[in-house]
């Protein structure tokens, strides 16, 4: 499985960015999807994770009500909406794929994409 994530950037504070991640691989789709981040000087954490299905999806409580995880399977993308945003979200985001919800949320997951920078200025 590869992932290949995109979309950040600079944005202002109480703006908006949407991050995509392209899955590709035979067994892509049977992996639960996620997105993390890793701010400077910090540890990775788990933002949000969904099925392909779109049966399942699950937040941390840090972004709950202001990002949205969605998914396109007809072209095999992962999107994070990421609305209302602060200058603590600045961070380095990454996509990842993980054949539980427990492991993805442990964040000891199967595939990880490159990292997307988002900036956030006040």
């Amino acid at each position: 499985v590869q992932l290949q994530a995109s979309g950040g950037g600079l944005v202002q504070a109480g703006g908006s960015l949407r991050l995509s991640c392209a899955a590709s691989g035979r067994t892509a789709r049977s992996y639960i999807m996620g997105w993390f981040r890793q701010a400077p000087g910090k540890e990775r954490e788990f933002l949000a994770a969904i099925t392909w299905s779109g049966g399942f999806t699950d937040y941390a409580d840090s972004v709950k009500g202001r990002f949205t995880i969605s998914r396109d399977n007809a072209k095999n993308l992962v999107y994070l909406q990421m609305n209302s945003l602060k200058p603590e979200d600045t961070a380095i985001y990454y996509c990842a794929a993980s054949i539980t919800s427990a492991t993805m949320r442990r964040g000891t997951n199967d595939y990880w994409g490159q990292g997307t920078l988002v900036t956030v200025s006040s």
